[in-house]
Protein backbone atom coordinates (compact mmCIF):
# COMPACT_ATOMS: atom_id res chain seq x y z
CA UNK A 1 0.00 0.00 0.00
CA UNK A 2 1.69 3.27 -0.71
CA UNK A 3 1.52 5.68 2.11
CA UNK A 4 -0.87 8.89 0.64
CA UNK A 5 1.05 11.52 3.05
CA UNK A 6 4.26 10.30 1.29
CA UNK A 7 2.34 10.40 -2.26
CA UNK A 8 1.43 13.52 -1.65
CA UNK A 9 4.44 15.09 -0.92
CA UNK A 10 6.42 13.59 -3.78
CA UNK A 11 3.97 15.16 -6.34
CA UNK A 12 4.51 18.35 -4.82
CA UNK A 13 8.45 18.57 -4.84
CA UNK A 14 7.75 17.51 -8.66
CA UNK A 15 5.41 20.88 -8.85
CA UNK A 16 7.46 22.69 -7.23
CA UNK A 17 10.15 21.53 -10.16
CA UNK A 18 7.86 21.75 -12.98
CA UNK A 19 6.93 25.57 -12.32
CA UNK A 20 10.80 26.58 -11.25
CA UNK A 21 12.05 24.99 -14.59
CA UNK A 22 9.51 26.36 -16.86
CA UNK A 23 9.93 30.42 -16.44
CA UNK A 24 8.82 31.08 -20.58
CA UNK A 25 6.07 28.69 -20.48
CA UNK A 26 4.76 29.98 -17.10
CA UNK A 27 4.91 33.44 -18.44
CA UNK A 28 3.38 32.92 -21.79
CA UNK A 29 0.78 31.62 -19.88
CA UNK A 30 -0.13 34.13 -17.75
CA UNK A 31 0.08 36.69 -20.97
CA UNK A 32 -2.41 33.73 -22.75
CA UNK A 33 -4.80 34.50 -19.89
CA UNK A 34 -5.61 37.83 -21.06
CA UNK A 35 -7.11 36.94 -24.43
CA UNK A 36 -8.35 33.14 -24.37
CA UNK A 37 -10.20 31.17 -20.82
CA UNK A 38 -7.39 29.70 -19.10
CA UNK A 39 -4.87 30.82 -21.22
CA UNK A 40 -5.34 28.15 -23.99
CA UNK A 41 -6.94 28.13 -27.19
CA UNK A 42 -9.31 24.80 -26.25
CA UNK A 43 -10.10 24.14 -22.80
CA UNK A 44 -9.44 20.47 -22.66
CA UNK A 45 -5.51 21.18 -23.02
CA UNK A 46 -5.68 22.22 -19.36
CA UNK A 47 -7.73 19.48 -18.13
CA UNK A 48 -5.20 17.04 -17.18
CA UNK A 49 -2.64 19.26 -15.56
CA UNK A 50 -1.59 20.25 -11.93
CA UNK A 51 0.99 21.88 -13.21
CA UNK A 52 1.11 25.20 -15.78
CA UNK A 53 0.48 24.41 -19.24
CA UNK A 54 3.94 24.16 -21.20
CA UNK A 55 4.24 26.20 -24.73
CA UNK A 56 6.00 24.09 -27.16
CA UNK A 57 8.79 25.74 -29.44
CA UNK A 58 8.87 22.68 -31.75
CA UNK A 59 8.07 18.81 -32.74
CA UNK A 60 10.15 16.42 -34.58
CA UNK A 61 9.57 12.56 -34.97
CA UNK A 62 9.14 10.94 -31.63
CA UNK A 63 10.02 14.27 -29.60
CA UNK A 64 8.24 18.24 -28.47
CA UNK A 65 10.72 20.47 -27.55
CA UNK A 66 9.22 22.95 -25.20
CA UNK A 67 9.78 27.15 -25.00
CA UNK A 68 11.95 26.42 -22.28
CA UNK A 69 14.44 23.96 -24.15
CA UNK A 70 12.88 20.71 -22.62
CA UNK A 71 12.94 18.15 -25.18
CA UNK A 72 10.23 15.13 -24.25
CA UNK A 73 9.74 11.73 -25.63
CA UNK A 74 5.83 11.78 -26.36
CA UNK A 75 4.22 9.03 -25.42
CA UNK A 76 0.23 9.98 -25.20
CA UNK A 77 1.03 11.11 -28.96
CA UNK A 78 -1.45 14.14 -28.63
CA UNK A 79 -4.04 11.33 -27.85
CA UNK A 80 -2.56 9.49 -30.69
CA UNK A 81 -3.42 11.93 -33.36
CA UNK A 82 0.38 12.59 -33.98
CA UNK A 83 0.86 8.28 -33.46
CA UNK A 84 2.56 9.06 -37.29
CA UNK A 85 5.53 11.10 -35.55
CA UNK A 86 6.14 14.98 -36.25
CA UNK A 87 7.40 16.93 -39.45
CA UNK A 88 7.45 13.79 -41.11
CA UNK A 89 9.12 14.52 -44.43
CA UNK A 90 6.50 12.81 -46.97
CA UNK A 91 3.68 14.39 -45.74
CA UNK A 92 4.89 17.76 -45.39
CA UNK A 93 6.37 17.61 -48.86
CA UNK A 94 3.28 16.48 -50.18
CA UNK A 95 0.55 18.84 -48.25
CA UNK A 96 3.34 21.91 -49.07
CA UNK A 97 2.90 20.81 -52.84
CA UNK A 98 -0.80 20.58 -53.06
CA UNK A 99 -1.02 24.14 -50.73
CA UNK A 100 0.85 25.71 -53.56
CA UNK A 101 -1.88 24.29 -56.11
CA UNK A 102 -4.58 25.23 -53.44
CA UNK A 103 -5.75 23.75 -50.51
CA UNK A 104 -9.40 23.64 -50.72
CA UNK A 105 -11.92 23.95 -54.21
CA UNK A 106 -15.33 22.34 -53.03
CA UNK A 107 -14.15 19.27 -55.47
CA UNK A 108 -12.40 16.45 -55.25
CA UNK A 109 -8.86 15.59 -56.65
CA UNK A 110 -7.42 12.52 -58.09
CA UNK A 111 -5.47 12.02 -54.55
CA UNK A 112 -9.07 11.72 -52.98
CA UNK A 113 -9.74 8.29 -54.97
CA UNK A 114 -6.22 7.21 -54.59
CA UNK A 115 -7.00 7.82 -50.32
CA UNK A 116 -10.90 6.15 -50.66
CA UNK A 117 -9.34 2.97 -53.09
CA UNK A 118 -6.71 2.06 -50.05
CA UNK A 119 -8.95 2.59 -47.42
CA UNK A 120 -11.54 0.48 -48.93
CA UNK A 121 -8.51 -2.21 -50.04
CA UNK A 122 -7.04 -2.34 -46.31
CA UNK A 123 -9.91 -1.63 -43.70
CA UNK A 124 -12.80 -4.15 -45.99
CA UNK A 125 -15.68 -1.28 -46.66
CA UNK A 126 -16.05 -0.46 -50.25
CA UNK A 127 -17.25 3.01 -49.99
CA UNK A 128 -15.97 6.01 -47.89
CA UNK A 129 -17.03 9.66 -46.98
CA UNK A 130 -14.42 12.44 -46.02
CA UNK A 131 -14.87 14.91 -42.73
CA UNK A 132 -12.43 17.08 -40.48
CA UNK A 133 -12.73 15.09 -37.61
CA UNK A 134 -13.63 11.42 -36.29
CA UNK A 135 -16.35 13.26 -34.12
CA UNK A 136 -18.03 14.60 -37.08
CA UNK A 137 -17.22 11.08 -38.69
CA UNK A 138 -19.07 9.83 -36.19
CA UNK A 139 -21.83 12.19 -36.01
CA UNK A 140 -22.50 10.98 -39.73
CA UNK A 141 -22.30 7.17 -39.63
CA UNK A 142 -24.87 7.77 -36.84
CA UNK A 143 -27.08 9.79 -38.96
CA UNK A 144 -26.72 7.73 -42.08
CA UNK A 145 -27.96 4.40 -39.45
CA UNK A 146 -30.86 6.34 -38.08
CA UNK A 147 -32.31 7.67 -41.57
CA UNK A 148 -31.43 3.94 -43.13
CA UNK A 149 -33.69 2.46 -40.36
CA UNK A 150 -35.84 4.97 -39.60
CA UNK A 151 -34.83 4.61 -35.51
CA UNK A 152 -34.07 7.22 -33.39
CA UNK A 153 -31.86 5.68 -30.74
CA UNK A 154 -28.30 4.79 -30.75
CA UNK A 155 -26.49 2.41 -27.95
CA UNK A 156 -22.92 3.20 -26.55
CA UNK A 157 -20.80 0.70 -24.15
CA UNK A 158 -20.18 3.06 -20.74
CA UNK A 159 -16.77 4.83 -20.38
CA UNK A 160 -16.64 5.22 -23.97
CA UNK A 161 -15.01 8.24 -25.86
CA UNK A 162 -16.75 8.69 -30.11
CA UNK A 163 -15.42 12.63 -29.94
CA UNK A 164 -17.68 15.53 -28.74
CA UNK A 165 -21.34 14.77 -29.96
CA UNK A 166 -24.04 15.38 -27.75
CA UNK A 167 -25.76 11.59 -27.81
CA UNK A 168 -22.32 10.14 -26.89
CA UNK A 169 -21.09 12.70 -24.02
CA UNK A 170 -23.64 10.83 -21.63
CA UNK A 171 -23.48 8.62 -18.62
CA UNK A 172 -25.90 6.22 -17.09
CA UNK A 173 -28.13 7.59 -14.74
CA UNK A 174 -31.34 6.49 -12.53
CA UNK A 175 -33.81 6.97 -15.33
CA UNK A 176 -31.43 6.73 -18.51
CA UNK A 177 -28.25 8.12 -20.06
CA UNK A 178 -27.76 11.95 -18.47
CA UNK A 179 -25.27 14.29 -20.07
CA UNK A 180 -21.49 13.81 -18.49
CA UNK A 181 -20.79 17.67 -18.98
CA UNK A 182 -22.41 21.30 -18.46
CA UNK A 183 -24.16 22.83 -21.60
CA UNK A 184 -25.69 19.35 -23.09
CA UNK A 185 -29.29 19.62 -22.64
CA UNK A 186 -30.68 18.18 -20.16
CA UNK A 187 -32.43 15.88 -22.72
CA UNK A 188 -29.83 15.20 -24.72
CA UNK A 189 -29.61 11.49 -23.82
CA UNK A 190 -33.13 10.61 -24.47
CA UNK A 191 -32.85 8.65 -27.45
CA UNK A 192 -28.85 7.11 -26.19
CA UNK A 193 -28.91 3.68 -24.04
CA UNK A 194 -25.87 2.89 -22.37
CA UNK A 195 -25.08 -0.39 -21.44
CA UNK A 196 -21.41 -2.07 -19.58
CA UNK A 197 -18.76 -3.14 -22.30
CA UNK A 198 -18.48 -6.84 -22.33
CA UNK A 199 -21.91 -7.75 -21.04
CA UNK A 200 -23.57 -9.42 -24.36
CA UNK A 201 -26.75 -10.26 -21.82
CA UNK A 202 -27.21 -5.97 -21.01
CA UNK A 203 -26.77 -6.05 -25.06
CA UNK A 204 -29.47 -7.82 -26.53
CA UNK A 205 -31.87 -6.50 -23.63
CA UNK A 206 -31.27 -3.39 -24.74
CA UNK A 207 -31.59 -4.31 -28.76
CA UNK A 208 -34.88 -6.29 -27.86
CA UNK A 209 -37.52 -3.59 -28.83
CA UNK A 210 -35.90 -3.16 -32.02
CA UNK A 211 -35.60 0.40 -31.55
CA UNK A 212 -31.85 0.71 -32.07
CA UNK A 213 -30.53 2.27 -35.24
CA UNK A 214 -26.98 1.74 -34.05
CA UNK A 215 -24.48 0.45 -31.89
CA UNK A 216 -21.61 2.37 -32.06
CA UNK A 217 -17.81 0.95 -30.14
CA UNK A 218 -14.09 0.67 -29.86
CA UNK A 219 -12.94 -2.54 -31.21
CA UNK A 220 -10.91 -2.18 -27.80
CA UNK A 221 -12.07 0.72 -25.15
CA UNK A 222 -9.44 3.58 -24.88
CA UNK A 223 -11.35 4.69 -21.82
CA UNK A 224 -10.38 7.50 -19.42
CA UNK A 225 -8.02 5.00 -17.21
CA UNK A 226 -6.58 2.86 -19.28
CA UNK A 227 -7.61 0.64 -22.22
CA UNK A 228 -10.47 -2.06 -21.84
CA UNK A 229 -9.85 -5.60 -23.76
CA UNK A 230 -12.99 -7.53 -24.99
CA UNK A 231 -13.85 -10.64 -23.61
CA UNK A 232 -13.28 -14.08 -25.79
CA UNK A 233 -16.26 -14.13 -28.03
CA UNK A 234 -17.32 -10.64 -27.48
CA UNK A 235 -17.44 -9.01 -30.45
CA UNK A 236 -18.90 -12.24 -32.82
CA UNK A 237 -21.73 -11.90 -29.65
CA UNK A 238 -22.38 -8.44 -30.91
CA UNK A 239 -22.30 -8.94 -34.31
CA UNK A 240 -24.93 -11.43 -33.74
CA UNK A 241 -27.03 -9.46 -31.80
CA UNK A 242 -26.97 -6.28 -33.89
CA UNK A 243 -27.61 -8.65 -37.18
CA UNK A 244 -30.76 -10.77 -35.37
CA UNK A 245 -32.59 -7.22 -33.81
CA UNK A 246 -31.52 -4.60 -36.98
CA UNK A 247 -28.99 -2.33 -35.41
CA UNK A 248 -26.18 -1.14 -37.83
CA UNK A 249 -22.80 -1.66 -36.20
CA UNK A 250 -20.36 1.51 -36.21
CA UNK A 251 -16.79 0.48 -35.40
CA UNK A 252 -15.14 3.23 -33.99
CA UNK A 253 -11.10 2.79 -35.45
CA UNK A 254 -10.10 6.15 -34.47
CA UNK A 255 -7.39 5.29 -31.49
CA UNK A 256 -6.91 1.84 -32.43
CA UNK A 257 -6.25 2.05 -36.56
CA UNK A 258 -2.34 2.51 -36.42
CA UNK A 259 -1.62 -0.91 -33.75
CA UNK A 260 -2.35 -2.84 -36.53
CA UNK A 261 -2.17 -2.64 -40.68
CA UNK A 262 -5.98 -2.48 -41.48
CA UNK A 263 -6.87 -1.87 -37.84
CA UNK A 264 -8.32 -4.23 -35.30
CA UNK A 265 -11.21 -4.67 -37.61
CA UNK A 266 -8.83 -6.56 -39.91
CA UNK A 267 -6.72 -8.19 -37.37
CA UNK A 268 -9.83 -9.53 -35.54
CA UNK A 269 -12.10 -10.15 -38.91
CA UNK A 270 -15.02 -7.69 -37.35
CA UNK A 271 -17.88 -7.24 -39.79
CA UNK A 272 -18.67 -3.35 -39.02
CA UNK A 273 -21.40 -1.88 -41.31
CA UNK A 274 -19.50 1.61 -40.82
CA UNK A 275 -16.06 1.83 -39.56
CA UNK A 276 -14.81 5.50 -38.64
CA UNK A 277 -11.07 6.72 -38.77
CA UNK A 278 -9.63 9.72 -38.25
CA UNK A 279 -6.83 11.90 -36.31
CA UNK A 280 -3.19 9.65 -37.36
CA UNK A 281 -4.76 9.53 -40.37
CA UNK A 282 -3.66 12.90 -41.54
CA UNK A 283 -0.10 13.00 -40.27
CA UNK A 284 -0.77 16.00 -38.40
CA UNK A 285 -3.42 17.63 -41.12
CA UNK A 286 -7.44 17.32 -39.57
CA UNK A 287 -9.70 14.51 -40.90
CA UNK A 288 -12.20 12.11 -40.32
CA UNK A 289 -13.22 9.30 -42.85
CA UNK A 290 -15.59 6.94 -42.80
CA UNK A 291 -16.52 3.67 -44.40
CA UNK A 292 -19.79 2.11 -45.81
CA UNK A 293 -20.83 -1.48 -46.37
CA UNK A 294 -22.57 -1.60 -50.04
CA UNK A 295 -25.84 -1.32 -49.29
CA UNK A 296 -25.68 1.56 -47.27
CA UNK A 297 -23.76 3.47 -49.95
CA UNK A 298 -26.26 2.92 -52.35
CA UNK A 299 -28.97 4.19 -49.77
CA UNK A 300 -26.73 7.46 -49.54
CA UNK A 301 -26.60 8.03 -53.39
CA UNK A 302 -29.54 9.50 -55.17
CA UNK A 303 -30.92 7.22 -58.11
CA UNK A 304 -29.90 7.58 -61.22
CA UNK A 305 -27.00 9.86 -59.80
CA UNK A 306 -29.71 13.02 -60.28
CA UNK A 307 -29.94 15.66 -57.89
CA UNK A 308 -32.11 15.20 -55.02
CA UNK A 309 -35.83 16.58 -55.61
CA UNK A 310 -35.80 18.17 -52.06
CA UNK A 311 -33.02 18.51 -49.60
CA UNK A 312 -35.14 17.00 -47.22
CA UNK A 313 -34.18 13.84 -49.28
CA UNK A 314 -30.88 13.65 -48.18
CA UNK A 315 -28.88 12.38 -45.28
CA UNK A 316 -27.83 15.26 -43.14
CA UNK A 317 -23.94 15.04 -44.14
CA UNK A 318 -21.54 17.15 -45.64
CA UNK A 319 -19.29 20.71 -44.57
CA UNK A 320 -17.22 23.12 -46.50
CA UNK A 321 -13.89 21.85 -46.14
CA UNK A 322 -14.94 18.21 -45.73
CA UNK A 323 -12.43 16.38 -48.22
CA UNK A 324 -10.63 19.13 -49.21
CA UNK A 325 -7.60 18.57 -51.14
CA UNK A 326 -4.77 19.43 -48.45
CA UNK A 327 -6.07 16.61 -46.05
CA UNK A 328 -6.78 14.17 -49.26
CA UNK A 329 -2.96 14.76 -50.09
CA UNK A 330 -1.99 14.16 -46.69
CA UNK A 331 -3.65 11.44 -46.07
CA UNK A 332 -2.58 10.08 -49.29
CA UNK A 333 0.99 9.97 -48.11
CA UNK A 334 0.66 8.51 -44.95
CA UNK A 335 -0.98 6.08 -46.07
CA UNK A 336 1.65 5.00 -48.71
CA UNK A 337 5.11 6.20 -46.34
CA UNK A 338 3.96 5.97 -42.51
CA UNK A 339 0.98 4.08 -42.26
CA UNK A 340 2.92 0.73 -43.84
CA UNK A 341 2.75 -2.84 -42.63
CA UNK A 342 6.57 -2.66 -41.90
CA UNK A 343 6.31 0.23 -40.28
CA UNK A 344 3.25 -0.44 -37.83
CA UNK A 345 4.54 -4.49 -37.09
CA UNK A 346 7.66 -2.65 -36.06
CA UNK A 347 5.67 0.14 -33.72
CA UNK A 348 3.78 -3.26 -32.55
CA UNK A 349 6.48 -5.12 -31.59
CA UNK A 350 7.89 -2.05 -29.72
CA UNK A 351 4.22 -1.75 -27.90
CA UNK A 352 5.34 -5.65 -26.62
CA UNK A 353 8.65 -4.85 -25.10
CA UNK A 354 6.68 -1.67 -23.59
CA UNK A 355 4.47 -4.19 -21.95
CA UNK A 356 7.17 -6.48 -20.90
CA UNK A 357 9.28 -3.92 -19.39
CA UNK A 358 6.36 -2.15 -17.43
CA UNK A 359 5.62 -5.86 -16.31
CA UNK A 360 8.85 -6.29 -15.29
CA UNK A 361 9.07 -3.37 -13.03
CA UNK A 362 6.17 -3.72 -11.43
CA UNK A 363 6.90 -7.17 -10.63
CA UNK A 364 10.84 -6.23 -9.05
CA UNK A 365 8.82 -3.86 -6.77
CA UNK A 366 6.10 -6.06 -5.39
CA UNK A 367 3.04 -3.58 -6.68
CA UNK A 368 0.44 -5.30 -6.90
CA UNK A 369 -0.87 -3.99 -10.50
CA UNK A 370 -1.62 -5.86 -13.82
CA UNK A 371 -0.84 -4.59 -17.17
CA UNK A 372 -2.57 -4.47 -20.68
CA UNK A 373 -0.71 -4.56 -23.92
CA UNK A 374 -2.90 -3.33 -27.16
CA UNK A 375 -0.48 -3.48 -30.40
CA UNK A 376 1.48 -0.07 -29.95
CA UNK A 377 0.16 0.70 -26.91
CA UNK A 378 0.14 -0.69 -23.37
CA UNK A 379 0.37 0.38 -19.66
CA UNK A 380 -1.29 -0.46 -16.66
CA UNK A 381 -4.11 -1.10 -13.76
CA UNK A 382 -3.81 -0.44 -10.05
CA UNK A 383 -5.39 -4.07 -9.86
CA UNK A 384 -4.09 -7.70 -9.87
CA UNK A 385 -6.84 -8.58 -12.70
CA UNK A 386 -7.81 -6.59 -15.92
CA UNK A 387 -10.87 -4.57 -15.07
CA UNK A 388 -13.52 -5.83 -17.43
CA UNK A 389 -15.83 -3.08 -17.66
CA UNK A 390 -15.72 1.06 -16.98
CA UNK A 391 -17.36 0.50 -13.39
CA UNK A 392 -14.61 -2.17 -12.36
CA UNK A 393 -12.09 0.70 -13.82
CA UNK A 394 -13.03 3.44 -12.01
CA UNK A 395 -13.32 1.68 -9.19
CA UNK A 396 -9.28 0.77 -9.23
CA UNK A 397 -8.02 4.05 -10.80
CA UNK A 398 -6.17 6.05 -8.66
CA UNK A 399 -6.14 9.67 -10.09
CA UNK A 400 -3.37 10.67 -7.51
CA UNK A 401 -1.57 8.28 -8.46
CA UNK A 402 -1.29 8.70 -12.13
CA UNK A 403 -0.76 12.29 -11.52
CA UNK A 404 2.43 12.08 -9.52
CA UNK A 405 3.39 9.51 -12.05
CA UNK A 406 3.23 11.48 -15.28
CA UNK A 407 4.35 14.84 -13.19
CA UNK A 408 7.12 12.86 -12.39
CA UNK A 409 8.18 11.73 -16.02
CA UNK A 410 7.52 15.24 -17.67
CA UNK A 411 10.30 16.37 -15.57
CA UNK A 412 12.55 13.55 -16.50
CA UNK A 413 12.22 14.29 -20.39
CA UNK A 414 8.48 12.31 -20.79
CA UNK A 415 5.51 13.18 -22.04
CA UNK A 416 2.44 11.70 -21.28
CA UNK A 417 -0.50 14.13 -21.85
CA UNK A 418 -3.24 12.17 -21.18
CA UNK A 419 -1.24 9.56 -18.30
CA UNK A 420 -4.08 7.04 -17.71
CA UNK A 421 -4.76 6.41 -21.14
CA UNK A 422 -1.49 4.41 -20.71
CA UNK A 423 1.43 5.19 -23.28
CA UNK A 424 2.09 4.30 -27.05
CA UNK A 425 4.88 4.25 -29.11
CA UNK A 426 5.39 6.22 -32.03
CA UNK A 427 5.98 5.12 -35.21
CA UNK A 428 8.88 7.29 -35.43
CA UNK A 429 10.43 6.44 -31.70
CA UNK A 430 13.02 3.81 -31.59
CA UNK A 431 14.03 0.60 -29.15
CA UNK A 432 16.16 3.12 -27.24
CA UNK A 433 13.48 4.99 -26.86
CA UNK A 434 11.56 2.78 -25.35
CA UNK A 435 13.84 1.55 -22.85
CA UNK A 436 14.50 5.64 -21.92
CA UNK A 437 10.71 5.32 -21.44
CA UNK A 438 11.34 2.61 -19.09
CA UNK A 439 13.90 3.14 -17.11
CA UNK A 440 12.05 6.62 -15.75
CA UNK A 441 9.44 4.94 -15.39
CA UNK A 442 11.51 2.17 -13.37
CA UNK A 443 13.42 4.92 -11.14
CA UNK A 444 9.49 6.45 -10.34
CA UNK A 445 8.30 3.86 -9.02
CA UNK A 446 11.31 3.08 -6.63
CA UNK A 447 10.01 6.61 -5.38
CA UNK A 448 7.11 5.08 -4.47
CA UNK A 449 8.29 1.73 -2.57
CA UNK A 450 11.84 3.02 -1.14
Amino acid sequence: MIERDRLLALKSQELDRFRSDRPRSVGLLEEARQVMPDGVPMAWMNYHYEHPTIFVESAEGAYITDVDGHRYLDMNLSDMSMATGYGLPAVASAVDAQFRKGAQMLLPTEDTIAVARELARRFGLPRWQFTLAASTANTEAIRVARANTGRDDILIFDGKYHGHIDLTLQKPGDQGAVPEFRGLLKSSGAHTRIVPFNDLEALEAALRDERVACVLTEPAFTTVGGVLMPDPGFHEGLRRLTRRYGAHLIVDETHTHVGHYGGLSRAWRLEPDILVLGKALGGGIPIGAYGLSEPLARFMEQPGGRPPKSRFEKVATGGTLFGNALQMAAARAVLENVLTKDIQSRAAALGARLAEGIEESIRARGLPWSVWHLCNRSGYHFALELPRNFRQLATVDDRELRGYTRIYLANRGVWEAVCDAGPAVSLSATAEDVEFYLNVLGSCFDTLVN
